[in-house]
């Protein structure tokens, strides 16, 4: 096609070359300035005491040095250079950021059936995502830099939307990693009990068969999946040999196509597991993490050994639902905690998960988590790490994040007295950095 002596294609060529020149010259139009060329910050951090996540004791007046989102060095009793921003923790205790690897952001509580259907039925997705947003600014400013959001409890892809707002900027909140739909067999997950004439939500991706398992694992991938989730059991009771059992829901073959279709598209998988023989059942499958394990038996804990799986204990949920829900939930968690001490002699590698959703985020701060821990048996520096190093390496994300040293991201938070000496510090985070930008300070 040729206008007036000058291709059509040329002619394009012509008024692309000029808008995109245009653009590069003059700020503002076509929404495109040319960049220019912005020096990365550069601040000082200096810490009364500093807890690395890498050492056996804390280093005292340590400077660290940050710039842009990342941290240039860390020096004890180092001075910082010439003109550079000095943040002031003299006074206090300075750790790695956080790490939650069992969280709900879409949810608000869970101890009882009705508060789980109420929030399905009477809540929209957009709304749940507001909250969402909120449950992340709340788990950001208790000092937790990075959360893996296992499951949306009915909410869809909502907790990639909050992943990608978070991430753009648009809302304060952890770095996340996301598992958007858990999955179970038709049938074996709420909402449950309603008229068959009626169409109610469902808290899962009902998922059945092998080739079911693949697709199920390939579309929630496209959709922004990091992890797959599945329930591996339900039904949990104990019988005459003392062991909580439970029913399981996948057959061998579905779970291991869960596992195996995740692994070949490079992800990994958390299995919900209660009772022995759903976590016997996850281990059979593959699965890279354990999630709650009230049931652990001698045999399983050796198994989770051999096979380098990480445990995700979430003791703080179970002790805060058991009331409520009554039954064997109180037996439930006191066996955890015999399974937690086993654990922990046998060398487990125990991941800090709360359950955050299971629990009202405005009710409890999820680092209550590190306080059972100690109380269980870990020493606080242990607990410290089960909450930084250990997710680092579970995440896949411990060359970035979980300690405080040169080449990581600048996460870090800090309280005004010794956790070392009272692990409850935790619970009162007085500064919060997440990359080099700060989000709270109240170090007086």
């Amino acid at each position: 096609m040729k206008m007036r002596g000058i291709s059509f294609v040329r002619m394009a060529g012509l008024v692309v070359g000029l808008v995109v020149g245009v653009g590069t010259m003059v700020p503002g139009v076509f929404g495109q300035a040319k960049q220019k060329q912005v020096a990365t910050k550069k601040v000082a951090v200096r810490a009364g005491r500093l807890i690395d996540g890498k050492s056996d004791a804390p280093v005292t007046n340590a400077l660290i040095l940050i710039e842009g989102d990342k941290i240039v060095s860390v020096t004890p009793g180092g001075t910082a250079p010439a003109g550079v921003e000095v943040i002031d923790l003299s006074k206090a205790t300075v750790l790695p950021g956080f790490v939650d690897v069992h969280t709900h952001v879409l949810l608000n509580g869970d101890i009882t059936a009705e508060d789980y259907d109420a929030q399905l039925l009477k809540q929209s997705i957009p709304y749940r995502a507001i909250l969402g947003a909120r449950n992340a600014q709340i788990a950001l400013d208790h000092g937790f830099t990075t959360i893996r959001d296992l499951e949306t409890e009915g909410a869809m892809y909502a907790d990639v939307d909050v992943k990608t707002a978070v991430a753009n900027g648009e809302v304060p909140g952890p770095r996340m990693q996301v598992a958007t739909r858990a999955m179970t067999p038709t049938g074996m997950y709420p909402l449950l009990g309603y008229s068959w004439e009626l169409k109610v939500p469902t808290g899962v991706e009902y998922v059945d068969g092998v080739e079911g398992a693949r697709k199920a694992v390939r579309e929630q991938i496209m959709y922004g999946a990091d992890w797959i989730e599945y329930y591996s059991d339900r039904k949990y009771h104990f019988e005459a040999d003392g062991v909580l059992h439970s029913m399981v829901n996948f057959t061998d073959e579905e779970a291991k196509a869960i596992v195996d279709e995740t692994h070949r598209l490079g992800k990994k998988v958390a299995a919900h597991c209660i009772g022995s023989d759903g976590i016997a059942a996850g281990l059979r499958a593959g699965v890279d993490t354990v999630e709650h394990g009230d049931g652990l038996t001698d045999a399983l804990i050796n198994e989770i050994v051999k096979k380098g799986v990480y445990w995700v204990p979430t003791i703080t949920v179970g002790a805060y639902v058991a009331p409520g829900r009554g039954g064997n939930w109180t037996k439930m968690v006191d066996l955890e905690k015999v399974a937690f001490q086993k654990s922990l002699k046998k060398g487990v590698k125990i991941a800090l998960g709360t359950d955050a959703g299971g629990f009202d985020w405005k009710e409890l701060n999820q680092a209550k988590e590190f306080e059972y821990y100690v109380e269980y048996g870990m020493t606080p520096m242990q607990a410290i790490r089960s909450g930084t190093v250990v997710p680092a390496e579970l995440l896949g994300w411990i060359d970035k994040m979980g300690t405080v040293e040169a080449g990581k991201w600048a996460d870090i938070v800090a309280v005004s007295g010794d956790p070392l000496k009272d692990i409850s510090e935790v619970e009162r985070v007085k500064f919060v950095m997440k990359g080099g930008t700060v989000y709270k300070n109240e170090v007086h």
